[in-house]
């Protein structure tokens, strides 16, 4: 008899463990991959405010780098990919994945690099004060990565196009959704002030939009176009927290909204809300393949959204009662009042290819360098 197979060592490394949808995707492989396969290390550079911090199964290594910033913790990342020489670095979020790829020539060999791309990355100056070193550096660094995995087929034609990656080493694989997790935290109960909200006049329409309170996400745009609709059975729920919260105040305050959008902040159970709204609204400017339209799907909500660049299309696309808007309107709200009534609801299976066993199995495949089926 032949030795048992030994596992497959991987080692982590993301940022935070903050509220966003990388965080969250992270947290939902290290929960489902085969502990047959695969012995698994999480380090995260800062561990502030780590919202999923209790979500780590215990039996994951954790490493707290104890850095404020990526850059501050890359000589204890150097350190660590050196005493542990595991034979997997899967790294997530741009600035990090493109500094391990600078670093390549000091870290050791025998060790594949593998990258998680979490953004359309031609896309960020319209939000962002970029350089322009960072481009430069995607050009001439991000190739040393023996892999990098895009969520959407637009991430990779846009990394392929833009930024002379090679094709063969871009895989795409798409967010994983945890289905049953997420109906089962759907059926939670929310406190009773946001209850009270959900459950007024029966002909209110319930939108609810999620996300940072930042540019990319639109909420400027949404706010907006609700005024221009002008309707009072609209009413809107944002669920997050940012650095643009006192602005978006100031624009509902200016549009005299202040009695049909509230603030509910950030929410580690958003599911419980998504699931007592008639419609998810998704206003960004751009996303590389937004979690939380398919979180939103799984529970059983329609999603209203603009083809921005990135997966969005590919998700919604032909989807029985989703509406893919020119953009977010007064116009595309006015057709979930005619259209939607409010009271649409996505079918169990809606979302079945991005279930989770079928999105870790492809993760796997690509840590273990199996043929990924595309």
């Amino acid at each position: 008899m032949g030795s048992p197979q030994r596992e497959c060592r991987v080692l982590f490394l993301i940022p935070s463990l903050q509220g966003g949808g990388a965080e969250r995707v992270i947290v939902t492989l290290l929960r489902h991959f085969s502990r047959k396969k695969f012995r698994l290390t999480l380090a995260v550079v800062d561990t502030r405010d780590a919202a999923y911090r209790s979500e780590v199964p215990p039996d994951v290594d954790f490493v707290d780098l104890q850095s404020p910033r990526v850059r501050y913790a890359l000589p204890k990342i150097i350190w660590l990919i050196w005493q542990r020489r595991p034979d997997v670095v899967f790294s997530t979020l741009g600035h990090l994945n493109l500094a391990l790829a600078i670093l390549r020539p000091l870290l050791p060999d025998g060790v594949r690099y593998i990258a998680r791309e979490a953004t359309v990355v031609s896309q960020l100056p319209t939000a962002y004060n970029i350089p322009r070193w960072w481009f430069w550096a995607y050009r001439r660094y991000y190739g040393r990565l023996d892999t990098v995995v895009c969520q959407s087929r637009y991430m990779r034609n846009d990394l392929v196009g833009n930024f002379r990656f090679p094709l063969e080493k871009a895989v795409v694989i798409n967010n994983p959704i945890d289905i049953q997790h997420i109906r089962q935290l759907a059926g939670e109960s929310i406190d009773a002030d946001l209850s009270r909200w959900f459950t007024d006049d029966p002909s209110t329409i319930h939108l609810v939009a999620a996300g940072s309170l930042t540019y990319v996400k639109g909420f400027d745009l949404l706010i907006e176009a609700l005024a221009l609709c002008g309707d009072p059975r609209l009413k809107l729920t944002l669920l997050g927290d940012g650095p643009l919260l006192k602005d978006l105040e100031h624009l509902i305050d200016k549009n005299g909204l202040a009695g049909q959008i509230r603030f509910a902040g950030f929410r580690k159970n958003p599911y419980a809300v998504f699931a007592r709204a008639d419609a998810f609204v998704l206003s960004s400017r751009f996303e590389g393949f937004p979690n939380v339209v398919l979180e939103a799907l799984a529970c059983g909500t329609p999603v209203i959204a603009m083809p921005s660049p990135g997966g969005v299309r590919e998700i919604l696309e032909g989807m029985e009662g989703c509406l893919l808007a020119g953009s977010v309107t007064a116009e595309a709200l006015a057709k979930v009042l005619a259209g939607f009534n409010g009271k649409y609801r996505m079918p169990q299976d809606a979302i079945e290819a991005y279930a989770v066993a079928t999105i870790v199995k492809r993760y796997e495949q690509a840590l273990l360098k199996e043929q990924i089926s595309c």
